[in-house]
C-alpha cells in the first residue's frame, strides 16, 4: 500500500505553545494539500523541554491540545502525530497522541524510557506499555526520542507485524551520528520502514540536529531534513516490508528459545 508522509521539523518555541500551535497548524495544512495521508510532528512539540512548568502546560486526557489535535486532523483530512505533555492522575506523561483523518484517536503511547539526560525522569511518569495501532494503511508502531536506543521495544511492533514505527524526537546535533545510524538499525534489522521527525534550533543551551528521516526496509533514505526548518514529504510503499521478508526470513530463523536459555544462564 502506498503512504505519503510528511514530517514537520520544526524550531520549537520553549514554553510557548500557541506559537508552537501556529506552526503545527500551518503545516498540517500544507501537508494535506501536498496529499500526504499522515504528518508527524516531533517530541514535545508544543513546549519543548519547559519540563519544570509542566503544569502550566500538560493536558488532560481527551482534552487541551489532544482536542486541538484532534480538530486539526478532522478538519484537514489527515492523520496527524506527535508527542506533547499529559497530565494524568497528578503526573505528567511525555505522550505521543496519533489522529486519524477524522480526527479519531487511534492509540496513545506514554514514553517507557525516560532520558534522565534531560531531567525526564525528575519531572515526568513512565509509560508502561508499547503501542501499535491499526491505520487506515497498516499495523504501526509508537515510540519517542530515546527509545530508539531500545532494539526489543521495536522488535516487538515488528514480531506484531507492523511495518512502519513512528518516532518523534528532540534529538541533540551533537550525538547526529548515533541518531543516523539508530533509525537505519531499527528499519534494517527489524525489515521495516522508520518514519523519525526531529527539532532544529536551540534550547537551554543544548542544539538539536533535525536530520528527520524516512527510512525504509532496506535500510535506504527516502528523504532526509538538514539542520533548518523544512517540512519533508515522500511516497512509500508499505509491501516492500513484506518483500524484504520473504527475500531475507529473519523472523523465520529466529531462536528465541535460545535467547531465552542464554539469559538465563548468564545471570
Amino acid at each position: 500500500m502506498a503512504l505519503s508522509i510528511s514530517l514537520g521539523q520544526m524550531n520549537i518555541r520553549l514554553g510557548e505553545p500557541q506559537a508552537n500551535f501556529d506552526r503545527v497548524r500551518e503545516w498540517t495544512g500544507e501537508a494535506a494539500r501536498r496529499g500526504s495521508a499522515l504528518v508527524l510532528f516531533p517530541e514535545l512539540w508544543s513546549t519543548g523541554y519547559d519540563l519544570e512548568n509542566w503544569r502550566r502546560h500538560a493536558s488532560p486526557p481527551g482534552g487541551g491540545m489532544f482536542a486541538r489535535l484532534s480538530d486539526l486532523a478532522r478538519e484537514n483530512r489527515i492523520a496527524v502525530g506527535g508527542s506533547i505533555l499529559e497530565i494524568y492522575d497528578g503526573r505528567a506523561l511525555n505522550s505521543f497522541a496519533l489522529f486519524d483523518s477524522l480526527g479519531v484517536r487511534l492509540g496513545l503511547y506514554h514514553k517507557i524510557h525516560l532520558f534522565r539526560l534531560m531531567d525526564e525522569d525528575r519531572w515526568l511518569a513512565p509509560g508502561d506499555s508499547p503501542v501499535s495501532v491499526e491505520a487506515a494503511w497498516g499495523r504501526t508502531g509508537l515510540a519517542i526520542c530515546y527509545d530508539l536506543r531500545f532494539p526489543e521495544l521495536f522488535r516487538l511492533y515488528a514480531l506484531g507485524g507492523a511495518r512502519l514505527v513512528l518516532l518523534p524526537a528532540e534529538w541533540p546535533a551533537r550525538r547526529a551520528a548515533h541518531w543516523e545510524t539508530l533509525i537505519r538499525a531499527r528499519a534494517i534489522e527489524n525489515q521495516m520502514f522508520v518514519a523519525a521527525c526531529n527539532r532544529v534550533g536551540e534550547s537551554k543551551g543544548e542544539v538539536f540536529g533535525g536530520g528527520s528521516a524516512v527510512i525504509d526496509p532496506w535500510g535506504e533514505t527516502l528523504v532526509e531534513g538538514g539542520e533548518a526548518e523544512t517540512l519533508l514529504t515522500v511516497e512509500i510503499d508499505l509491501a516492500m516490508a513484506d518483500e524484504v521478508r520473504k527475500k531475507i526470513p529473519v523472523f523465520e530463523d529466529r531462536r528465541p528459545e535460545i535467547y531465552v536459555s542464554s539469559q538465563a544462564r548468564a545471570l
